[in-house]
């Protein structure tokens, strides 16, 4: 049973119990979703081999400081660093480290900043200098995968169709999307209802309703889908250590399409594309 409720009622997550926005929480949302753009912005110069993830994170830490904004994953149960990050076969929730990134490397970015109480959640894929043709097929597969899971998200639609979408691009390009994680409401609370699924059924699911805020953000495998988180309780690999990639924007349901919150006010939402 699916029930929908002023998002202004709604303090903590039920299940089945979907928030419906009104203007003040898509211009929370804009502002956030804004906010972490422009970091993962910053971030695009200084990934370069050399650097280390934990030089990474403490430049996402410093911004959030100097903006006024607080990083959603810092002591997010008993996390403790500003963003994640996820090399290679990591699929997501990869720790920041001390380890430098080497050439040919590709790493994931996963920041949400918490502004006035809102929520912006996204994640991009960066390459470490000049990286593998297969590498950066993927990337490109992965992002084009999301732009289809955002075509799909439309007032009289469902979850399922997202999921649909992002799934049939993905495995006609001969890749495999991850099952064990997915987008999620998103707004007040960091987790929200609902679960949005990047695999699935046209026309099954929950239907979209204006005023519905939720993530979508596929992980795209080179190999098969399987994962497996490793004894630090956080990091996802692929089960057959192949490359991953993924990509994640924060959306809104409009009364004609979508909004999408966390656009790069730089246009470096995708970083190969600088160097096309």
């Amino acid at each position: 049973m699916i029930t929908y409720v002023d998002a202004e009622t709604k303090s903590r997550r039920t299940s089945g119990v979907i928030p419906l926005h009104g203007e003040a929480g898509f211009a929370g949302m804009r502002k956030a979703g804004r906010l972490t753009a422009e970091a993962l912005d910053l971030l695009v110069a200084a990934v370069q081999p050399g650097v280390s993830t934990a030089a990474l994170d403490r430049l996402a830490y410093e911004f959030a400081q100097d903006h006024g904004a607080i990083p959603a994953t810092l002591f997010y149960k008993g996390y403790r660093h500003s963003i994640c990050t996820s090399i290679n076969h990591v699929v997501c929730h990869g720790i920041p480290e001390e380890r430098p990134l080497r050439e040919g490397d590709v790493v994931n970015i996963d920041l949400t900043l918490i502004v006035d109480g809102w929520y912006g959640d996204s994640s991009r894929m960066y390459p470490v200098g000049e990286i593998s043709r297969k590498a950066e097929r993927l990337i490109d597969v992965t992002y084009q995968s999301l732009e289809a899971g955002i075509a799909a998200a439309r007032p009289g639609r469902t979850t399922g169709d997202i999921g649909a979408a992002i799934q049939a691009l993905a495995e006609a390009e001969r890749t495999s999307v991850v099952r064990d994680f997915v987008g999620h409401g998103v707004g007040q609370l960091f987790h929200d209802e609902p679960n949005i699924m990047h695999f699935g059924v046209s026309g099954t699911g929950v239907p979209l309703k204006p005023g519905m805020i939720f993530t979508i953000e596929p992980m795209i495998n080179l190999g098969r889908p399987h994962v497996k988180i490793l004894a630090d309780g956080w990091t996802a690999v692929t089960r057959d250590r192949t490359l991953s990639a993924q990509a994640e924007h924060s959306i809104g349901i409009t009364e004609t399409g979508v909004e999408i919150f966390t656009l790069s006010p730089r246009g470096l939402f995708n970083p190969l594309d600088a160097r096309r």
